[in-house]
């Protein structure tokens, strides 16, 4: 009994390929660096002393430039592979997080952030080719887990030592961010050989019977669900952090270490739990349900007592809720690609969060001013709840017109 547990960790990281790993490698060097983001509120208004409405703003700025750059990205993988935009992206994206850091008013601030998330985000749909293109049919959606593992274990370690780098200098962030995008461009091209990758198939058959994820109906209602559940999942992210400061006073290390948590739990338990319940239930069972659990962990911001414990716990119910909806909203679309039309619909799926990179801190910012941040934990709340019961009637137009491509 006691070597159980350890067989379930061997057979769920078993039979992945060799390039898989290093991928996995890649984005663990990249997300090791993601301390920018969680902390951009607070810099922006406790070190910059932007208004609510201005930070908002900025962060929206972000969202923008990342639903472009996640377009041209997709675009570019279709045309071009995933290979060569890797690199590119993640060189870019280093060196203008080092230029960012050095911009200190709303203009240049929010310009710098949009050209940034330009950059830095065509890498996405580039990444999720390459992850299929490393896999097989078999494997597919623990490669994306094991890619979503990296970046995670990532943030569990940037998110704690961007606490502590910021209780001292919060410009220190951005380089360190930078660094890390720039390290793990030099990783991609020592342990991957751009040698023996193939370009997509781009003769005219191929193109004619290949579906544009623009058609695709199914996809696009499974889409705006998801942007709907990223609007609120985002604020974990963006006025979370700013709510845990300046309502319940706690402090950045505290804040840093309540990040990293999500991303040590997801470590811990995704992989396993996927290994388990994969294949036994259609992946908009299990999405509708986690978008429920990540509803009330917001909801639980009004009605836990101020402090550090109860923060713990609505970071739990949060990243349970992340574990059981988001490796199966990967395994949904991946399932409707082929080879050539992946990166269109990769881009889609990057846009969707991308939008909610614009609307949640702007809508949220707004909310906040006027009707306080309990308002918006009240509202949150209520849009999951729409947005679980959306997947669980789209499950059912799809069970019924058999037009699922997954086992129901």
């Amino acid at each position: 009994m006691l070597t159980s547990p350890i067989q379930l960790y061997k057979k769920a990281y078993s039979g992945l390929s060799l390039n898989s790993w290093y991928l996995c490698l890649v984005m663990l060097v990249n997300r090791s660096g993601t301390m920018v983001i969680p902390f951009m509120t607070i810099y922006c208004t406790k070190e910059l002393h932007l208004t609510i409405i201005q930070t908002g703003y900025i962060m929206g700025l972000f969202g923008l430039g990342s639903i472009l750059g996640a377009f041209l990205g997709g675009k570019l993988t279709d045309k071009i592979g995933f290979y060569d935009l890797q690199i590119g992206a993640l060189f870019s994206g280093g060196m203008l997080f080092i230029i960012l850091g050095f911009q200190h008013t709303f203009i240049t601030l929010g310009a710098g952030a949009f050209i940034l998330s330009l950059c830095n985000e065509s890498f996405r749909p580039a990444n999720s080719a390459a992850i299929a293109y490393y896999s097989s049919a078999e494997n597919k959606t623990r490669s994306y887990s094991l890619n979503r593992l990296a970046i995670n274990l990532g943030w569990a370690f940037g998110g704690a030592l961007g606490g502590f780098l910021a209780s001292f200098n919060y410009h220190l962030l951005f380089w360190v961010d930078g660094c890390t995008n720039m390290v793990a461009a030099i990783i991609l091209l020592r342990l991957i050989p751009r040698s023996g990758i193939l370009k997509p198939n781009k003769n005219k058959e191929t193109k004619a019977n290949t579906a544009s994820a623009y058609k695709d109906t199914t996809y696009l209602v499974f889409i705006g669900l998801i942007t709907l559940f990223a609007i609120c999942f985002f604020q974990l992210f963006t006025m979370q952090p700013l709510f845990y400061k300046t309502m319940w006073q706690l402090n950045e290390r505290v804040i840093g270490a309540l990040m990293a948590l999500n991303g040590i739990l997801i470590v811990m338990i995704e992989m396993i739990l996927i290994h388990k319940l994969e294949g036994r239930r259609h992946p908009l069972k299990y999405i509708s349900f986690g978008v429920l659990l990540v509803g009330a962990g917001f909801v639980l911001l009004n009605v836990l007592p101020h402090g550090t414990l109860s923060g713990l716990a609505v970071i739990i119910f949060i990243t349970l809720g992340e574990i059981m909806a988001m490796p199966f909203t990967n395994s949904f679309w991946i399932a409707r690609t082929t080879e050539n039309n992946r990166g269109e619909y990769a881009a889609l799926y990057s846009m969707s969060w991308s939008a909610a990179q614009i609307l949640a801190p702007t809508v949220g910012s707004l909310i906040i001013v006027g009707g306080g941040f309990a308002l918006l934990w009240w509202i949150l709340g209520g849009v999951c709840l729409v947005a679980a019961i959306g997947f669980s009637v789209l499950y059912r137009y799809l069970k019924a017109s058999n037009r699922g491509n997954l086992n129901l």
